[in-house]
Order: structure tokens, then sequence, then C-alpha cells
């Protein structure tokens, strides 16, 4: 989950498929709910971005690429969002010249560069993420993205194909991010009609920023969670399950929701006023077509669409480490989790997951076993100060 807040002037930015070519496409790898494409920035990479609805400018995570791409026109400012720390500098560059696959070509890009890499991105998504795509890419094309065969298809509206079966939902872009009013189903019966960013970069499938202030309270059934990463820190709150939430004809039941507490929700860094954030976890079960300029939306069901909806079950939050991005490393552990339970901590190491060495695993495939089953028993072989322990992790839905 990404905030950000830059207030700065733009000048004239644009993305344009070469040689006159209606259309183009590339293919990208949605890696732990990201969606990654490669581009080359000045001629050189190509570098791992993320392409991401919800940022207002293009931002480079990787603060080496400054000397690497030759970059001398920059100056310092701050910048803000949620988060549990204080804002941080980061450099805002003169125009770059951005490529992606396809013939796609972008014309004085601007970026802002972290000074630090505060996210951590390549080694959550063990491989090398270099930053994220946003406003420029999305405001320059009709966007078709579609996460059966992966590929995202951009031209002009006239030019991108709107699907025969699906739904139309007016779109609103306000301050360079796009919005969306949708009706949701709260379990106390509630209705209510939210207005939510339409947020690719945001791994969870939902999250409403107001609706604990609103309604006094959580729904019955919650936990305590690091909710993701904002512009300067963790986010904390919880998460729970609302009951629907429609996207035109389209019902999606039982969502799970995050809810961030009042400390890291910064209601001064928000420009346009909203009720939430409509993450990826929702997004890609439907494929998409974006259209800024005629303000619009559209939603088909694809193959995820029945999937249910399930949380972490283990209680391990951990991070890809070492040279190579194979160590599995705990970051944190919920207090009452499965993993709390057998006293797993931060700083243990995961070797083996059922007697197969996670360096032949994909963090993919790490993921999908701790979400797999309530009450599985799990063989972890971990290393902890020298020591080598085999334990059994039971897992346990929480939400």
């Amino acid at each position: 989950m990404l905030y950000c807040n830059i207030r700065a002037t733009y000048a004239q930015q644009y993305f344009e498929v070469e040689n006159n070519h209606k259309r183009a496409y590339f293919r990208f790898q949605l890696l732990r709910d990201m969606i990654i494409v490669p581009l080359k920035i000045n001629g050189k990479g190509p570098y791992n971005f993320i392409l991401d609805s919800g940022v207002g400018v293009m931002i480079i995570t990787e603060p080496t690429l400054i000397d690497s791409l030759d970059i001398h026109n920059k100056r310092l400012i701050k910048i803000s969002g949620l988060g549990n720390n204080e804002d941080f500098d980061a450099y805002v560059t003169s125009g770059l010249h951005v490529n992606l696959p396809g013939g796609i070509r972008g014309q004085d890009i601007s970026a802002a560069i972290f000074t630090k890499d505060h996210f951590g991105l390549s080694n959550y998504a063990g491989t090398p993420i270099y930053g994220l795509l946003g406003y420029e890419f999305f405001n320059s094309f009709t966007v078709k993205i579609d996460f059966d065969d992966s590929t995202v298809t951009v031209g002009a509206p006239k030019d991108i194909r709107i699907f025969k079966r699906g739904s139309k939902l007016p779109l609103t872009v306000e301050d360079r991010k796009p919005y969306i009013k949708t009706r949701l189903f709260l379990p106390d019966g509630k209705q209510v009609e939210d207005k939510l960013v339409v947020d690719l970069g945001a791994g969870h499938p939902l999250s409403l920023e107001n609706l604990i202030e609103a309604n006094k309270g959580l729904p019955d059934k919650f936990i305590s969670a690091n909710l993701g990463m904002g512009l300067t820190g963790p986010i904390s709150g919880y998460l729970s399950r609302i009951s629907e939430i429609e996207l035109g004809k389209y019902k999606l039941k039982n969502v799970i929701t995050s809810f961030p507490d009042s400390i890291t929700k910064k209601d001064d860094t928000l420009s346009v006023k909203r009720d939430g954030n409509l993450g990826i976890g929702i997004l890609k079960r439907f494929n998409l077509i974006i259209d800024y300029s005629n303000q619009v939306m559209y939603f088909k069901s694809n193959l995820l669409f029945y999937k249910p909806f399930e949380h972490d079950m283990s209680g391990i939050e951990y991070f890809c480490g070492g040279d190579n991005l194979k160590h599995i490393v705990i970051n944190r552990v919920e207090k009452g989790s499965a993993a709390d339970e057998i006293g797993l901590i931060k700083g243990d190491e995961i070797v083996r997951i059922n007697f197969k060495s996670v360096q032949d695993m994909s963090i993919e495939e790490i993921d999908n076993i701790f979400k797999s089953r309530d009450d599985r028993s799990i063989l972890l072989d971990v290393y902890r100060n020298g020591v080598y322990d085999r334990l059994i992790l039971t897992l346990k839905r929480r939400i």
C-alpha cells in the first residue's frame, strides 16, 4: 500500500506508442499482488517497476539510480503520507526518457527519487524492484489489463475493444488519482456508498479509512495487524471482513478489509476527500479497462473471481534476504497467532517448509502455503542463533 503527497508543478509529460501504431501491448508479472513491468530509463535498464494507479508521480525507490542514470538536474523536497514515522527527503528530477516493451515511449517524465530506500520492495518481492509507475502512464492511454493472460494493452479509446459482457462504472480523476463510487454492505446490515481510490499498487482487497469513526467500532471479528507500508512508515490498524461490495453487476462477498487506525491515518495529507481504497486483491479478479479521458472504467470477471478471500493463517510476516534474495527471514510475528504459539520470533530464518528448501520455492508458493487451509499442519525447519530447529506450525484462520 502506497500513499503519496508530492506537491509540485508538472510540465507536459506523456507516453505514446511509437511509429504511429494504434495499439501496443506487453506482458507483466503478477508477484505478491504487484504488477511488475520492465522499463528502461534514459536508455539504461531494464528495471522492474510496479504499475500503480494509486501513485500520482513516478517514484524511484532505489537511490543508486541517481548516479547510474546520470541525473544531475534535481531538487530536494519533503514527502509526507500515511505511516507512523516522520516525513522524509526525495529528489524531483527533470524529464526522463522512459521506455516500456511494445514500443511505448515516455517523454519528459519527472520522477521523485528517494534518498533512502524506505520500502524494501525488493526484499518483499524476492526480486529487484526499482520504483512505481503511475499517473503519467494511465493518463496517456486507455489501458486494458488482462489478468488471465498477464498482458497490458494500450491505445486511444477508439482502438481498445470494450468487453461484450461486463460492467461499466463512472470514474473521476482527482489530484492525479482515479476514484469510483460503489455500494458496500457491512456486517451489521448497514449499506453505504463509498468513494474509493482505484489503487492497483495496494496489495489488500479493500481499505476503509473512515468506518471506525463513522460507526464507533469494528465488525465483531477482527485482528490487529500491520496493514502495509505508507510513505512515512508502517500503517497499523485492523483486519476484518465486510459482507459484500458491489462493482456494477458484480457482487463480491465476505471481503477481507483493512481498517487503518486514527494514529496512522493522516487526514491532512489527503487532498481529495475519500472513504477508502480499492486494492488489487479485488481488482485482479477482473479484467479491466481504465479510461481517464472518458472518465469510465470497465470490469469483466476472470478466472480468479470466485476464489475465496483468505488472509495469512500463520501470523508470520517475512522478507527475502541475502544477496540472492532467497533467504526467508521473519520480520514480525502477530500476537496470538499460530506462529506466536510455537515460539517463532523476529529474526528467525525459515530454511525448509515440509522438507523442501525455501531456496527452491517462489515467494508466492510460500505465501500460498500459509494461506492454504485452516488447521493444516506444516513442518518448518528454522535457523536461530546458529542452531537449527524443526517445528510443527498448525495454521489458524483468525478472520
